[in-house]
């Protein structure tokens, strides 16, 4: 006999129904957990495909504005036109970084990128003029036309005046260049730099320039006229320009320089004393004169030009503490030349010194208000003239 309360094939007991209920539920909160969850994910990744989109958007209509503004003229007001370099060998994105740094156009890199777009040929080297008021398709225009092979702005030329000190000069060379002013007084006195000038030019550059006493040892050898710098430049190279026009011009007074019976340094150092005590050819003759025979008579040169070199500053007037001032470079206590230059002579205080009109002058002052200078053969009339005609500063 079959026990009623026996279950039923295929059947479970009644204790085990809630358990199933549970099994049941835990996997519907779990289809609706990873229902949330993948709510979720679709809505961050919806909200990241927004944003990206939004950002693409953005710097795309940035980058178009960007790129259509380099493209026009990136000042239309400025029209002055600047003279830019060229150097040999520089790529098509040199001369767009180059075109960038000096303020012409805004972007080198969209430049570089247009002119291939224009398919433009190699540009050649040289110097070019262009505005920040042209579009790049003018600018294309003009370095497709060739550059000079010297500059034409005076950005690009270093003038040395008739007179100028080293000092002076460096500062205009530091002024047009991107050296200072130290590396260019460096360069002055670098005894390799030095040595190499006197193997390469033996009539104008000795060994009188190596003198301890010289402050600057090219002082004087700097020809006086306007040069041109390139950007490829280094001081030194600068330098030796201005030295090999030196010695152009002093060939020419190679024989009469022998003749005179001094060197070149001692000429060259008259020349840079006459250079700025007297103005007219004339009158810078007879201070030469004057200059020689105190040298014959073992007399000091006194020339305030020395004083104001030795104390480096510039007046009109020197006074009797000035001329006591203790420095090679000071000819009142000093006899002879001294140790060089006291500046950088022009060519016409060099044909003055080697042309001197002879006479037995041994002193002479000049009057700064008419420029006429009086010469004596005694200090006695010296002292005179000086009464007549040099009014002393006085103190207030």
């Amino acid at each position: 006999m079959v026990d009623k309360h026996t279950n039923q094939p295929g059947s479970l007991p009644e204790s085990e129904t809630p358990k199933r209920e549970e099994v049941r539920q835990t996997r519907n909160d779990r289809f609706e957990v990873r229902k949330k969850e993948n709510s979720l994910i679709r809505k961050i990744v919806f909200s990241i495909i927004f944003i990206v989109s939004l950002l693409v958007l953005i710097i795309g209509v940035v980058g178009y504005n960007y790129i259509n503004t380099a493209l026009k003229p990136l000042n239309p007001e400025e029209s002055e036109l600047h003279e830019v370099e060229i150097p040999l060998g520089t790529s098509t994105s040199g001369i767009a970084e180059i075109l960038e740094e000096k303020g012409i156009i805004k972007d080198g890199t969209v430049f570089s990128y247009y002119m291939k777009t224009k398919s433009v040929p190699e540009f050649k080297a040289g110097f070019y003029q262009v505005s920040p008021a042209m579009d790049l398709d003018d600018i294309i225009e003009v370095l497709e036309e060739g550059g000079t092979a010297t500059p034409v702005s005076e950005d690009y030329k270093i003038l040395v005046r008739e007179g100028a000190t080293v000092k002076e000069i460096a500062a205009e060379f530091a002024a047009k260049t991107d050296f200072t002013e130290k590396e260019f007084l460096d360069a002055i006195n670098n005894e390799t730099f030095i040595d190499s000038l006197i193997a390469e030019y033996p009539n104008t550059i000795t060994e009188a320039v190596k003198n301890e006493e010289i402050l600057y040892k090219l002082e004087g050898y700097i020809f006086p006229a306007t040069y041109d710098y390139m950007s490829t430049y280094e001081p030194e190279d600068m330098i030796e320009v201005m030295v090999q026009k030196t010695d152009e011009v002093l060939k020419t007074y190679q024989e009469k320089i022998k003749a005179s019976g001094y060197t070149v340094h001692e000429i060259l150092t008259l020349a840079s004393l006459v250079e700025k005590e007297g103005i007219a050819y004339e009158d810078r003759q007879m201070i030469a004169d004057v200059f020689f025979n105190r040298l014959e008579d073992d007399m000091a040169l006194q020339s305030d030009i020395s004083l104001l070199y030795a104390l480096d500053k510039h007046t009109e007037y020197v006074t009797i503490a000035d001329t006591e001032v203790d420095s090679p470079y000071n000819l009142y206590i000093n006899k002879g030349f001294g140790p060089g230059p006291f500046d950088n002579p022009s060519e016409q205080a060099i044909q003055a010194t080697l042309n001197p009109i002879d006479g037995d002058y041994l002193y002479f002052l000049a009057d700064l208000k008419t420029g006429e200078v009086y010469f004596s053969e005694t200090y006695e009339q010296h002292l005179e003239y000086q009464d007549l005609y040099i009014q002393e500063p006085t103190e207030e």
